[in-house]
């Protein structure tokens, strides 16, 4: 007699410089393309994972989530280590549990955490290479801060969705926006003042904290952010940028190695939780 099927969460870290996004595509490879390889191999039936966040190319995570059904005897929490053993190293489960049959983490109340990372700095760090953004110019980290204000809250950020995207709306609830900067610790002697912090340079972090973005959604407020750091769009100016709807007024997308879901926190479904 077959076992009982039983819904198995998975919070997955990756480095996604290799893949081609999350999402399964048939001629790329990509996180979900894998774990449902993985799991395939280890349980011996054909499954296919469902995740929270559907990030892009060259994007990371600390702790997407995603969900699949078993008749697998192997106990939730041991899904993780039986997975790690089969899993590339650029894709680590950090946990896994068992959660109620009806439980999805895109249709739960959630909080999305992301960060995005510059190295701002004479020059760029090998070990950055792949999980940050370089600049070069000194950045005004006071302005980009200032900038932030106006992002709080519930918008219709529409000039802040890459074209393409398939949404019922663009108003989305950011619960917080910050800008941080770390001076590294790099060894080497402050030989002359450039445009860049001394020799030393920085480590930036954009962290937002929202119910949910739209496609690109952040990369393009880490691109404004970046052009008000360097003075082509004044803080102020972000306000009305959010009012037009206008992507165009928008600054870039900026590059996608510097972005990371860093957690997904779902909100007042612990009753989910078995």
């Amino acid at each position: 007699m077959e076992n009982p099927a039983k819904r198995i969460l998975l919070t997955v870290a990756y480095d996604g410089s290799g893949y081609h996004g999350w999402q399964y595509q048939p001629n790329a490879i990509t996180i979900e393309g894998t774990l449902n390889q993985a799991l395939c191999a280890l349980t011996g039936e054909k499954i296919q994972v469902a995740g929270a966040s559907r990030t892009d190319a060259g994007v990371h995570a600390l702790g997407n989530l995603a969900v699949f059904d078993t008749h697998s005897q192997i106990p939730a929490e041991k899904f993780s280590y039986a997975l790690n053993q089969r899993l590339p190293e650029d894709i680590v489960i950090q946990d896994s549990q068992e959660v109620a049959p009806d439980f999805h983490p895109r249709r739960c109340v959630s909080r999305k955490i992301y960060e995005y990372t510059i190295v701002n700095r004479r020059f760029p760090l090998p070990e950055y290479r792949s999980t940050a953004h370089f600049e070069y110019g000194r950045l005004d980290i006071a302005a980009m801060q200032k900038a932030c204000r106006a992002f709080v809250g519930e918008h219709d950020f529409a000039a802040f969705c890459s074209a393409g995207a398939q949404v019922q709306t663009t108003v989305r609830k950011i619960y917080s926006l910050e800008v941080a900067a770390i001076p590294f610790q790099t060894g080497t002697l402050p030989l002359q003042e450039d445009n860049s912090n001394g020799d030393r340079g920085q480590k930036i972090t954009i962290r937002v904290q929202g119910n949910g973005f739209l496609y690109n959604m952040v990369r393009i407020i880490a691109g404004t952010l970046l052009e008000v750091g360097k003075g082509h769009i004044p803080p102020e100016a972000v306000e009305g940028i959010i009012a037009s709807g206008d992507r165009g007024q928008a600054g870039p997308t900026a590059p996608a190695k510097g972005l990371r879901l860093v957690e997904i926190d779902i909100c007042n479904n612990t009753r989910d939780i078995l």
